[in-house]
């Protein structure tokens, strides 16, 4: 029963990144309302400043929006190159592979019947003859005199 119980560590150990959560959350909402309290300020009393740094921010953004259409261009072309490759070099590659393996499947067998199976039979029988000559004539080291 003790086993199911947590230990006063586990528990510490489990409430720590929890407790990192909730105070990152709380800063968050802090800074947010401390932002959104000080464009209200600065909106009634330097609306001209204002409206000039509202123009520099959409500026930053639409040269922040050039640059990720040429990065999504850049990566286009390298996805077009990736495809490119797998299909003219890599799907050939793989099917000389195949071939090559189709073919060392037909040595193997052409080899199998063809070399090892004669082989093994007349093994055996050379085996089965000597063995029988050596049942009807004994051993002949054994008639040798010593």
């Amino acid at each position: 029963m003790s086993e199911d119980l947590p230990t006063s560590n586990q528990t510490q150990q489990e409430l720590i990144p929890t407790v990192y959560a909730v105070i990152g959350i709380i800063v968050l909402i802090i800074l947010g309302l401390g932002m959104v309290g000080g464009i209200i300020y600065l909106a009634s009393t330097y609306p001209a400043e204002l409206e000039a740094l509202r123009d520099v921010f959409i500026i930053a953004l639409a040269l922040e929006s050039c640059v990720f259409g040429i990065v999504l261009m850049l990566m286009l072309i390298m996805l077009i190159r990736l495809v490119n490759t797998l299909e003219y070099e890599i799907k050939p590659i793989l099917e000389q592979t195949n071939d090559t393996i189709g073919t060392v499947r037909g040595t193997s067998a052409f080899v199998s019947k063809g070399v090892i199976r004669p082989v093994v039979r007349v093994t055996s029988v050379v085996a089965g003859v000597k063995r029988g000559a050596q049942t009807l004539f004994g051993n002949p080291r054994r008639n040798l005199p010593d």
